[in-house]
């Protein structure tokens, strides 16, 4: 089997640096599975991004495809030729497709029988023939969101394409590829490199970029940025704060990467170090440096795309590009502090929320009252959750927060301070954002968890209440990340609230006829569905969860408790046994009259041993989980009741249930719904399908 290297390259111009990764994989991962698709067999797969290329190299692709045997199958073989012998039409007419005589088919065994049929070998698919269709299908299913054209060309592309490097081996014709014709010539470094770089055979490709300044490797790049980064620290005995997001942006801005640091004036320290680290951040691309303390250093780090001969002129422009960036924040944060947040709130009632809900200042008086209802359930200080809330949205109307947006919170934060607010309020007001995406950190204090609750209610209930939930993969209030975030901080916190409650008091606080009926029950069920993806990643069951959610519990924590305990129990020997039982229960009672009454169990119509066991075991150990419940220790209540598995399995091995005389048979439908009954006190564990 011959087999040689295939490289593909697209030449561009500077790609989008934070979809950089993701199109170099999804590039790589489009040329593999094409590959697969045509049977073509190959060996190492090595990808490049750099933001002037994207590039894949495969080692020992299969020149041409393996050669198979394939059966065609025709019509059953009675029914080949009729009563006088003659082909009927179905196999003449089949012959004629594979273009055969029909005496050249033969009759092969199928597990549904003889059928008439022909054995031929398909030749495997020659990798050239296939290649320029592989790039194609690549190409368009890479994740571009908005491709664009260029010159008098229809071509489209994520970037204008000014090269394509195709070669199977030292072959590089395979027809063209966005407009342009394959070859065997790429191009190094913008600046340090000039004219096109021939290429004898893919092999030698990344070794002649690395001679042209081109580090081609993605991953390589990205950890030759770090430890550069890591090493411009030590020398100032500094800590780099590297961002992954950053880092992955910086690593698309440049083929060959020289860290550089630069300084900034001490005094610009004084402004919110939040601040100083958004615009090095967000505007420069610099990466910030903290000292032992944490404390922000006036020093930064860039990576140059150029070695430059005369490295101090490099910095000496990067930081004269930021000096007025910093001199900005600077001036906005001693503006801002001359007007209290206080003074501000009147300034909200011009900024609209949502054009039904009203105002940013409704929304205020709104979360004002319901921060305080929330902060009594909690134990929070209710006067001071309420002033959080009144100054909470002020800062929108500030000019830092007007230039930094990512400043939301902070500015406030460190404004409420200067205008001698309580140190909680401040605090609560930075925090009420918190949990800000998965994993992020939950508000510390009692008084941020209440606004942060509140804040978030009152937009569920409104977005809701006006018929905009999210829909598939819009969602411009954000209201999922909302709804994991109050149901993380009532359950991480352990804040024993009902969540139908706290909804309630949200949709109070609108005026008649705003939200619409029922949105409570909309919203509530929405929010416990977000814990179906919750469990999923701490590797629970989907059926544990559906257990639970059937019982239609409210309140989040009490929620967490029920689940944990489900999964213990459905990891107990008794479980799937009992699952099985309480389905068969559920189905039983399941078919009677929606009129039919329950009563007590009368001992005096027990007659079968297993039905007597039954009840005296079931009395017992319901005794036993019912202390367990009433302190909800529900896991130790599954496990007592777990003790039923033997009773009941012979219960049903023993007892007729549906008995000719009819009181005999409604005591033993009683016997049933008391078994029941005791499991539905935590989930309907009838969902339960273990092992699956």
């Amino acid at each position: 089997m011959t087999t040689e290297t295939l490289l593909i390259e697209l030449g561009t111009e500077e790609l989008p640096p934070k979809a950089l990764k993701s199109l170099g994989l999804s590039f790589r991962d489009g040329i593999v599975a094409g590959l697969a698709q045509r049977e073509l067999g190959h060996g190492d797969v090595v990808w490049f991004a750099s933001p002037r290329r994207l590039a894949v190299q495969i080692a020992g692709v299969q020149v041409r495809g393996e050669d198979k045997q394939v059966e065609v199958l025709g019509p059953p073989a009675d029914r080949a030729k009729d009563k006088a012998g003659n082909w009927t039409p179905a196999a003449a007419g089949f012959a004629k497709k594979q273009g055969v005589a029909p005496e050249d088919l033969q009759p092969i065994d199928t597990p549904k029988g003889m059928r008439l049929g022909l054995q031929r070998i398909e030749p495997g698919l020659n990798t050239s023939d296939c290649l320029n269709d592989i790039i194609h299908e690549a190409i368009a299913g890479l994740p571009i969101p908005k491709r664009m054209r260029w010159g008098a060309s229809r071509v489209e592309f994520v970037r204008p394409v000014k090269w394509v490097v195709a070669m199977l081996g030292d072959k590089h014709d395979h027809g063209e590829i966005l407009g342009l014709a394959t070859g065997n010539t790429t191009r190094g470094h913008r600046f340090h490199s000039s004219g096109t770089i021939e290429l004898a055979k893919p092999e030698d490709y990344e070794q002649a970029l690395a001679d042209a300044r081109v580090v081609a490797r993605y991953d390589q790049r990205q950890q030759m940025i770090r430890d550069q980064i890591e090493v411009e620290a030590s020398a100032l005995r500094a800590t780099a704060v590297i961002d992954p997001d950053l880092l992955d942006e910086v690593t698309g801005l440049v083929e060959w990467p020289v860290a550089l640091t630069g300084s900034f004036e001490e005094r610009f320290l004084e402004v919110p170090a939040e601040a100083l680290v958004s615009s090095m951040k967000e505007h420069q691309k610099y990466f910030h440096l903290t000292d032992a303390k944490g404390k922000l250093m006036p020093n930064f780090i860039t990576l140059s795309n150029i070695e430059s001969k005369d490295p101090i002129q490099v910095i000496a422009g990067n930081e004269r590009v930021i000096r007025p960036r910093l001199s900005d924040a600077a001036f906005f944060f001693a503006t801002d502090r001359k007007t209290p947040l206080a003074d501000r709130v009147e300034k909200l009632e011009s900024v609209v929320f949502q054009q039904k809900l009203g105002t940013v200042a409704d929304k205020t008086r709104r979360v004002q009252q319901l921060a305080g209802e929330l902060a009594a359930k909690i134990g929070a200080p209710v006067e001071q959750a309420r002033r959080a809330a009144l100054l909470a949205k002020t800062d929108l109307v500030t000019e830092m927060v007007l230039e930094f947006s990512d400043m939301q919170g902070i500015a406030g934060s460190y404004y409420a301070l200067h205008d001698g607010e309580e140190t909680d309020v401040a605090a609560a007001i930075a925090q009420q954002y918190w949990p800000k995406f998965a994993g992020d950190r939950l508000p510390e204090s009692m008084t941020a968890c209440a606004l942060g609750l509140a804040d978030r209610l009152d937009t569920l209930v409104g977005i809701f209440g006006i018929g905009q939930p999210p829909t598939g993969s819009k969602d411009p209030f954000a209201l999922r990340r909302a709804s994991l975030a109050v149901l993380r901080i009532i359950v991480e916190k352990e804040l024993d609230l009902d969540l139908r409650d706290c909804l309630d008091a949200a949709a109070q606080q609108y005026p008649e006829g705003v939200i619409a009926a029922g949105t409570t029950e909309q919203v509530l069920d929405y929010m416990i569905e977000r814990f179906r993806a919750w469990y999923e990643e701490e590797a629970i069951p989907v059926e544990v969860f559906r257990a639970v959610a059937a019982r239609k519990p409210s309140r989040p924590l009490d929620i967490q408790h029920r689940v944990q305990a489900v999964h213990a129990f459905s990891q107990l020997p008794e479980a799937a046994s009992l699952a099985a039982a309480n389905k068969r229960v559920s189905n039983i009672l399941g078919k009677l009259d929606a009129e039919h009454e329950f009563g007590e169990v009368n001992t005096n119509l027990l007659q079968e041993a297993a039905e007597k066991d039954l009840a005296e075991k079931l009395e017992q150990l319901s005794g036993i989980a019912q202390g367990h419940l009433e302190k909800s220790e529900y896991r130790e209540a599954l496990a007592s009741l777990a003790g039923l598995r033997e009773p009941v399995d012979r219960f049903f091995d023993d007892v007729m249930v549906n008995a000719e005389d009819t009181a005999l048979r409604n005591n033993r439908l009683n016997l049933l719904k008391q078994l029941r009954d005791q499991f539905l006190n935590v989930a309907d564990i009838s969902l339960l399908v273990v092992g699956k």
